[in-house]
């Protein structure tokens, strides 16, 4: 048992050690980081690097246009994929099983082969430059976290959902009453799996997104890196700013993302 608390805790050293060197260079000044040979721990702890990053940049903008960005994708993510899902895990319709296999059959194709034909289709209808290619692939669902929802669907007797439709119940009442808040583990799933998506995503606005007062918060951090100089304590700082929503994002709801992984792959307990 020693032998193994020794292992696992050298591994998760080595997993943190770069964590923690972006740490540490975000509490160093420029020459400090510039110096040979390098240090894991500031001889002098630059505090205000923080608050210079944050001022030095547009942060409050690109803040609130990856908050607008992210908040529009988990609503038309949550939304779509969880009303997508339910269809195929109960409603019964010809050709069901064809069409979520071929909904399966698109996780294999890679994101980059339909990159410039979703580009030139955006462009053809004036939406580059618009936040409009961000938002509106949301509605549609994605295959993932459709196959996600729908497993957790399976989950739940049919017995419900009969008696609703004996209670005079639509479909879509039966969705929004019953399903959603049975399915409430996966749903945080989801919703937490595309937040992250949309506050960490860098290509997509890199591509659609040209002026500078719409920039989400990982094209704003590229104003820290020139043609001749990178600014590594500013670049760090706010790194770890950007990335500190999410890793408390994910403590806060990780029994219900757990759960909802684990109910959806089949596993209980």
């Amino acid at each position: 048992m020693a032998v193994l608390i020794a292992v696992l805790t050298a591994l998760a050293m080595i997993i943190l050690m770069p964590l923690w060197w972006m740490i540490s260079t975000s509490l160093k000044s420029l020459n400090e980081i510039m110096s040979y040979p390098p240090t894991w721990i500031p001889e002098s702890f630059h505090w205000e690097n923080y608050r210079l990053t944050w001022s030095r940049g547009n942060f409050t903008r690109y803040t609130l246009n990856t908050l607008l960005l992210a908040g529009v994708g988990v609503i038309t993510h949550v939304l779509s994929n969880t009303f997508i899902a339910y269809g195929f895990a109960k409603i019964k319709f010809p050709g069901r099983q064809m069409l979520f296999t071929v909904m399966l059959g698109t996780m294999m194709i890679p994101g980059f082969v339909t990159l410039i034909p979703t580009y030139i289709m955006f462009a053809k209808i004036h939406w580059v430059g618009t936040y409009l290619p961000l938002m509106v692939p949301g509605l549609f669902g994605s295959a993932y976290q459709i196959f996600l929802v729908r497993q957790f669907y399976m989950s739940i007797p049919n017995e419900l959902i009969e008696a609703g439709k004996i209670d005079g119940a639509s479909h879509y009442y039966i969705w929004w009453k019953i399903m959603i808040p049975l399915a409430k583990p996966a749903v945080v799933v989801i919703a937490i799996m595309t937040f992250q998506g949309a506050w960490n995503d860098f290509l997509g606005p890199l591509i659609y997104i040209s002026k500078e007062s719409m920039f989400n918060l990982q094209i704003g951090l590229q104003s820290f890196k020139g043609q001749e100089t990178t600014q590594w304590h500013y670049l760090m700082a706010g790194s770890l700013i950007v990335l500190a929503p999410v890793i408390a994002l994910f403590f806060f709801f990780q029994r219900y993302f757990i759960e909802g992984m684990n109910i959806s792959s089949g596993t209980k307990g």
